[in-house]
């Protein structure tokens, strides 16, 4: 009998993944889709980054590496935090891990006992609910629809807190809405969480440079509780890497410490090579971040006029990330001309793919079944025939 364990059987197969692997199947078809699943940057790694990688190799950068990653790059990481976030941190305080995917388990992995509530705030990311399922912890979930662009209030915080209460999971800016708390909406949330001492923040960060609204602000600059803030953050967005898989956390010394043991008996350390990549984005020319950045703005600008223009769908305009999350409850229920009725957005998001060959996620996997993530991380060539094939998909329906 093939049985798989029952954390595993309890787990949910990554939707995302899943639509990137759908519309990969129907290119290898011969059929032209466009990929609007993936939140994976376009652009290439800057060569300076490329360079410095090269350099590693020739220099024999091959063996393993310290477990949380080599000095040079914490060093690199801990100056980052200071002048451009204003944060003190030690290097004993930073472990570089495989992505800050496996940062964000890490961290849960370490804190969370079974019967350990984890507040989450919806719409997620879709892997948080599911670390925390692998941890056998309890999701907490607060709704944050469209109407308040997608964030949570202190209010809402209070109320969600319990005796059980061990962790929030805050992602801003947030994949996948794009959504970003300024420095007064965060305080509002640290002022509630400074009077619950025994819970902690996963701060995750990765979004960090894609901002639009000016200065990214982080919930670990208040005093109050920065002794119980796990920042994770990574290059994989900023700096368009994310086949280095490198990310990292930032977090008291106790807990940066749970998670290298943790990490030195299931992965070690992260590639050698990559890390010396790292330590090069961290220190030399910003301007690359800043171009993409722009790059990105003006995507975002071209996608929320596009999507604002089709029938049925309410769009929010994301003061960061690449995503856009339209509401797109108004299709449910309708016919396509085969015949097959639209239930969900999971039924949307298949119909625009094979009938639309544009590929989107549904929102039930982000806590959010009303909408469907499109990710604007492509050209703005690709962009425009992709809301023209979803306009045309959806104007069809009965």
């Amino acid at each position: 009998m093939n049985q798989v364990s029952d954390r595993l059987a309890a787990l949910s197969p990554s939707e995302t993944l899943a639509m990137s692997q759908k519309s990969q199947e129907l290119k290898a078809q011969g059929i032209d889709v466009i990929n609007l699943s993936l939140g994976e940057p376009d652009f290439n790694t800057p060569d300076h980054i490329k360079a410095a990688a090269q350099k590693a190799i020739d220099d024999n950068f091959s063996f393993y590496s310290p477990v949380p990653g080599y000095m040079p790059l914490r060093k690199a990481i801990v100056e980052k935090l200071k002048k451009e976030n204003g944060l003190d941190f030690e290097p004993t305080q930073i472990v570089c891990s495989n992505g800050a995917k496996q940062a964000v388990c890490n961290t849960v992995m370490c804190l969370i006992n079974k019967g350990d509530e984890v507040i989450i705030p919806a719409p997620y990311w879709v892997s948080y609910v599911e670390m925390v399922k692998l941890a056998e912890g309890t999701n907490v979930i607060i709704e944050a629809g469209l109407s308040q662009n997608f964030k949570i209030t202190p209010d809402q915080l209070e109320k969600a807190i319990t005796p059980k209460t061990k962790l929030l999971i805050l992602c801003s800016p947030s994949n996948p809405t794009g959504s970003v708390y300024s420095k007064s909406e965060l305080k509002g949330l640290a002022d509630v969480l400074a009077k619950h001492p025994n819970v902690y923040v996963l701060a995750d960060e990765i979004y960090e440079h894609i901002n639009y609204i000016g200065k990214h602000e982080s919930i670990a600059q208040f005093p109050e509780i920065k002794d119980r803030v796990i920042i994770v953050n990574g290059v994989s967005k900023g700096y368009a890497m994310t086949g280095w898989r490198l990310g990292w956390i930032a977090a008291p010394e106790w807990i940066a410490k749970a998670c290298n043991k943790l990490q030195g008996q299931y992965t070690s350390g992260c590639c050698s090579i990559a890390q010396k990549a790292a330590e090069a984005a961290y220190l030399g020319d910003q301007s690359c971040v800043e171009k993409m950045r722009q790059a990105f703005e003006r995507r975002r600008d071209l996608v929320v006029k596009m999507a604002s223009e089709i029938p049925g769908f309410k769009v929010n305009k994301p003061d960061g990330a690449f995503y856009v999350f339209p509401e797109c409850k108004s299709y449910y229920g309708k016919k396509t001309p085969k015949g097959d009725t639209i239930k969900n957005a999971a039924d949307l998001a298949m119909y625009l793919l094979v009938d639309g060959h544009v590929a989107c996620v549904g929102g039930a996997a982000f806590g959010a079944p009303e909408c469907i993530r499109m990710s604007y991380a492509t050209s703005e060539e690709n962009l425009i025939e992709a809301f023209k094939r979803i306009k045309d998909a959806l104007a069809v329906l009965k």
